[in-house]
């Protein structure tokens, strides 16, 4: 009997989105709690399901408020480990034309970075039905460590795997050794979500068809999710794919977290129906459900605390008659 349905290893972090002006005409930044792989799960928590994060964070204010908020969400933080040298990660992230984002991030170390493999706990991924991460993860040898070991017991274990790459450039050392650690990951990994830019930038193929067909024909990967903003989405499987258009919102803010609440959606259909025995229609029905709580999304500052309900997501989806 599985105790959770996704355990996740990766960052915790507050985001500084930028939120107005103050009266004396300085920028003001809004600490909102963050970090992709448990935006993921806080979407999987507003559909229902039991979630656990393995991460770290700094003995700070950040880190206390952090674990705090998971808490207060219900995801599981059994294995969220504090640091009382390094402090908490943060991000600062300035909103440009269309809601796209540039990053700036105080990780060099950050707590998140400095999990150890003997702080993984080992039982915790045996107890779940999905292992998520991302390439966050394999930044720095710490945590890429950390992140190898709890791979290795889920695929021990015949857990499955999903994927983000989730491409921050400041944070690696160079794009060849993002390169060489996502592609890692897609090794590793049955479902993958992966942005068109990524795509692109990944496999060199500007068509994404032919980039899709790369990654399938090297790492065979079952379920391949690819979003496309204000584009909607695809879902790559088997011999075929579905696209979905977007929900497109007047009153967009920003982007943070639309994929990771998309993917969230993405694993809590598939937690509910057969990974190997998806259809056309089923395909659809996922993209649009998960389309819609991403539009939703993108109307709020930050993502972690103010993930939609199920049932606002249908409203949305039948408002737009779909």
């Amino acid at each position: 009997m599985y105790k959770f349905d996704v355990v996740a290893l990766g960052e915790l972090l507050i985001d500084f989105t930028n939120n107005g002006i103050s009266n004396q005409g300085n920028t003001l930044f809004e600490a909102n709690p963050g970090g992709a792989p448990c935006n993921v799960l806080a979407m999987l928590n507003k559909c229902g399901k039991k979630t656990s994060l393995i991460g770290k964070v700094g003995e700070d204010i950040f880190g206390v408020e952090l674990k705090l908020v998971l808490d207060n969400l219900g995801i599981d933080t059994s294995n969220l480990v504090t640091d009382k040298k390094v402090p908490t990660t943060l991000a600062f992230i300035h909103t440009i034309k269309d809601g796209d984002r540039e990053f700036s991030f105080y990780r060099n170390p950050g707590a998140d970075v400095m999990l150890k493999e003997e702080e993984v706990n080992e039982k915790l991924i045996k107890a779940a039905r999905i292992f998520h991460f991302g390439s966050l993860s394999l930044t720095h040898d710490e945590i890429r460590k950390a992140t190898k070991k709890a791979l290795k017991i889920a695929k021990n274990n015949k857990i499955t795997v999903s994927f983000d790459p989730n491409l921050r450039e400041p944070l690696w050392e160079s794009l060849e050794e993002a390169r060489e650690q996502i592609a890692f990951g897609l090794t590793q990994c049955d479902i993958l979500k992966i942005a068109d830019n990524e795509l692109q930038w990944f496999t060199r193929e500007s068509d994404f068809d032919k980039g899709i067909a790369r990654l399938k024909a090297e790492y065979n990967i079952p379920l391949i999710l690819l979003t496309m903003g204000r584009r909607g989405s695809r879902a790559y499987y088997k011999d075929f794919y579905v696209e979905a258009p977007p929900f497109l919102q007047e009153n967009t803010i920003e982007a943070t977290g639309a994929g990771d609440t998309f993917f969230g959606c993405c694993l809590n259909y598939i937690l509910e129906n057969d990974l190997n025995n998806m259809n056309e229609e089923a395909l659809l029905e996922m993209l649009t459900f998960g389309n819609a709580a991403a539009s939703i999304i993108t109307t709020r500052r930050g993502a972690l605390c103010v993930m939609p309900g199920c049932s606002e997501v249908e409203s949305l989806i039948k408002k737009e008659n779909r």
